[in-house]
């Protein structure tokens, strides 16, 4: 299987994030120096410059920091999903992820809404996270 949208391509810096989302977990840099969270995956800590780094288990829970409805498409692939939405999601660990919201009307998007990481397929090599509103909420 593989997808007709553009596909994320694995690195050396973000490899360890996408084997996690395959596995059905959201895991994160953080810098075994100062214990700040980071993402996107990169070799170099933004706070304190270490390139010590784990791969930390992440909550997968946070709120709905914006969003946007997309109504024309970016690239042609997309244009049978209009209208779509795009989310910046504000993990619990402070860091920001842009993804999707699924499992909801776009209608139930708001700032500040409390959503969970969910797990899509995108094909066989790649799992996206995207975003639900959490089951508490819902």
């Amino acid at each position: 299987m593989t997808s007709p949208f553009p596909t994320p391509v694995p690195n050396p810096d973000n490899q360890g994030f996408w084997e996690a989302c395959a596995r059905g977990e959201l895991r994160l840099q953080r810098c075994t120096a100062c214990r700040a969270w980071r993402h996107h995956p990169r070799p170099l800590c933004p706070a304190c410059g270490s390139f010590d780094y784990e791969w930390g288990l992440a909550s997968g829970r946070g709120v709905v920091h914006t969003f946007t409805i997309v109504h024309r498409p970016t690239l042609p692939a997309f244009e049978e999903r209009l209208p779509y939405n795009v989310i910046v999601v504000r993990l619990e660990e402070g860091v920001f992820m842009v993804s999707n919201l699924v499992g909801a009307d776009a209608s139930a998007l708001r700032i500040g809404l409390p959503v969970e990481v969910v797990f899509e397929p995108l094909d066989i090599d790649i799992t996206l996270p995207k975003f639900r509103p959490r089951a508490e909420v819902a």
